[in-house]
This record gives C-alpha cells, structure tokens and sequence, in this order.
C-alpha cells in the first residue's frame, strides 16, 4: 500500500517524509462531533493524510472511539465506558459512537493514528491490536500514547509504529526509547522548539506535534522542521501544505 511516508523504517535510520504529515485530530470536530464516523468521513474528504482517533474498550471486551472515560462530556450520561456493554454504549449514544471495527472500514486504506489514553490494562491493548489485526490493518495503524500504554503496545506487537507521546522538554530516557522503539516522538505543539527537531532528528527519530489550530502556530511548527502536525483545523492546515494527494473518501 502506498502512503504519505514509510511505516516500517526503524527509529535509527527513518528517513523523514517528504513533507509535514497532515493529521486530524478525532476526525474533523469543528464541523462533526469527535471520534465518530462522519467526523471521520469528513476530515479524510478535506485532504487529512491520517486520522487520529481515541480508543477505550467497554465491559464487555468492545473497542470504542471514546477520548474521555465516561460518556458524560460528548453524551450526556455519566457513564463510565469500562462499566457498560457495547449494547448499552450504543443504547445511550443512538448507535453513534462507534466501534473500531467501524472506523476500519470507514477509513478504507487511509491511515489511522490510534490513540490509547488514560492507563489501559494490557488485556485491553490485546484486545484493541487484535481487533486491528482481524480487520487486517496493521499495515496502516499507528499508534499514540504515554510511555505505560505504548510499552504494552510494543511488548504485545513488535512491528508496531509507535508516536511515543512526551509532555516535557527532558528527552525521553534512552532506555525507555530502547524499550518502547518509536519512530515519532509526538510533543504537545508549546513545546516544540528548533533545538527540539534538531535534536530528535539527530537521534533518527521523527517529531510530531499536537493540537495547533492556528495559522500562525502552524507555521511556526512548520518552519522548525515538525515531520507531522495533528490538528483540529485540517482545512486550515491543509491549505497551508498545498492540495492533498489523496482521493476523496466519501462513497
């Protein structure tokens, strides 16, 4: 499968792509309501190379697209995902939170940036890698997160493509870096600096950067060299890096 950059590249020799990576932050929620199908939909068919999407697992062993643990914030029901069926999930939400399953094929051949919050069990991340695997995905799947989830990631899959999400200006230990093997290190977006870049490329490592969402920030990121920027706004950053090379994805 063709995509905007190579995905089996190991950290010490990835070559950088050949421009900024444009990811869109739980699908596009400036004009969809996050982490769900249209969202989906609708930031894929305004040029975004990937999408980002949240993921928890329910009760009953269900991979859902879910940022928050409960579904008080986007639904209205302070209810803890981990506490209910997939039935009553879809229930409480109309059947329009989906499950991963669903955003696998709405995403066709596009890619998916995975991301694991909170601290998921490792039964858990088992059961969201091997609903990946049995939608045959993996080619395509990456995957985001603190250091705990994504050293279950990497202990459970050995070729998975990591963005090891860090949330300060120390870099990561080196054996932690041994340990988890990520191809990105993916930096909330104030912290990226010059010095940042330079210092990750030099340790073959790619940089990522989350979630600006103004022209000018884009910009800046831009100008020090991010490998890839996850936004809410992927109009707006899509017209700043030029015409997409995807086709749409809308049926």
């Amino acid at each position: 499968m063709s995509t905007a950059y190579d995905t089996h590249s190991s950290p010490g020799a990835a070559p950088a792509p050949p421009r900024a990576v444009a990811v869109a932050h739980r699908g596009d929620p400036y004009l969809m309501r996050e982490n769900t199908l249209p969202s989906l939909r609708s930031a894929l068919d305004r040029g975004a190379d990937a999408v980002e999407a949240d993921v928890r697992v329910t009760g009953d062993g269900v991979p859902m697209l879910l940022h928050d643990a409960t579904l008080e914030r986007l639904w209205g029901h302070e209810r803890r995902l981990a506490s209910l069926s997939a039935d009553a999930v879809c229930e409480l939400t109309a059947g329009r939170l989906p499950r991963l399953d669903e955003a696998l094929r709405v995403t066709r051949d596009s890619r998916l940036m995975i991301d694991l919050p909170g601290a998921p069990s490792r039964r858990d991340v088992a059961t969201v890698i091997g609903t990946v695997r049995d939608c045959r995905a993996a080619d395509r799947v990456y995957w985001t997160g603190g250091a705990s989830a994504m050293l279950q990631v990497r202990a459970l899959d050995g070729d998975a493509e990591i963005a090891l999400t860090w949330t300060t200006l120390a870099p990561p230990r080196p054996a932690l870096l041994s340990a988890v093997g990520p191809r990105w290190l993916n930096y909330r977006f104030g912290l990226v600096s010059r010095e940042l870049v330079d210092r990750a490329h030099r340790d073959g490592l790619l940089v990522s950067a989350w979630t600006p969402d103004t022209r000018r920030t884009m910009r800046r990121l831009l100008a020090v060299g991010v490998d890839s920027l996850t936004t809410n706004r992927i109009d707006v950053l899509r017209e700043l890096l030029g015409p997409s090379r995807r086709p749409p994805q809308t049926p």
